[in-house]
């Protein structure tokens, strides 16, 4: 694949770190304003270093933006003419809505929308994916190209509010209920390294448990809770406390406000 990702900021380096580690190019070009913070790329076969959007665009055939909110509409004005019938482009913009690059670049286009989330740095991203009517002939390679960094799923994009919510800040969700488990081994006996890696690797269980054999969570609580055992007496007193619906709360919290962000956008 031919590949430029536009705006190689930390987003665009995980990427690219993730397409050269999995072989998932023939070329890719990688643009900055300022080449020097994109150093630790320089020796890569097949990868090229351009403070010039336009080369990229007309060497590639898959674009995928990750510049700042601010820029993106410019530089899709800048490079709108040299648009062809076979540039994928891909928007990793948050907010920035599928009609609103229509408006720029005209509906004649593949557009895909991607959401990854931070994992991306680690090869684990939740990557949730929506396109216009045309990108829909291309999202399979939006797919494919998201797969090697993680797990991707299409989703209409009157879910993607809701998705930045489960997904990208899922993640500082997560955080703090690891934070939370390595607090409660610290104060159980272990030392505060012994308890991050005790949390860490336990929560990383338990979601590879879901994966591997697709059973609902409570299935898998089934099998470790014991009558009268203490299992059970610690997660009733943790649904005493709000658990579940804490978690629901704030998630729907976060969602009203990342309405209320794009309406005052609007």
């Amino acid at each position: 694949m031919k590949i430029a990702i536009i705006g190689t900021g930390n987003l665009g380096r995980s990427i690219a770190k993730g397409l050269i580690t999995n072989n998932a190019i023939t070329s890719l070009y990688l643009t900055r304003r300022h080449l020097d913070a994109l150093k630790e790329f320089d020796g890569y076969t097949n990868v090229r270093l351009t403070s010039d959007n336009l080369e990229a665009v007309q060497k590639s055939d898959i674009l995928i933006f990750a510049v700042q909110p601010s820029h993106f509409e410019s530089i899709l004005k800048s490079i709108k003419e040299h648009l062809t019938e076979k540039h994928v482009i891909i928007s990793t913009i948050t907010g920035y809505g599928i009609s609103r690059i229509e408006s720029v670049v005209g509906d004649n286009q593949y557009i895909i929308r991607a959401m990854p989330n931070t994992a991306i740095a680690v090869g684990k991203s939740m990557t949730c994916l929506c396109s216009n009517s045309l990108g829909e002939k291309r999202i399979k390679i939006a797919k494919a190209i998201f797969n090697r960094l993680g797990h991707s799923i299409i989703i209409p994009e009157t879910q993607m509010q809701a998705a930045t919510v489960v997904c990208a800040s899922g993640i500082a969700f997560w955080m703090r209920l690891i934070r939370a488990t390595t607090q409660a081994a610290i104060q159980l006996g272990f030392d505060s390294a012994e308890a991050q890696e005790l949390a860490m690797y336990t929560c990383e269980g338990a979601a590879n448990l879901l994966i591997t054999t697709g059973n609902h969570p409570e299935e898998e609580i089934d099998k470790v809770t014991t009558p009268k055992g203490c299992t059970i007496e610690g997660l009733n007193e943790m649904e005493h406390k709000g658990l579940s619906s804490s978690l629901i709360q704030g998630m729907v919290a976060s969602f009203n406000k990342i309405n209320n962000i794009k309406k005052e956008q609007l």
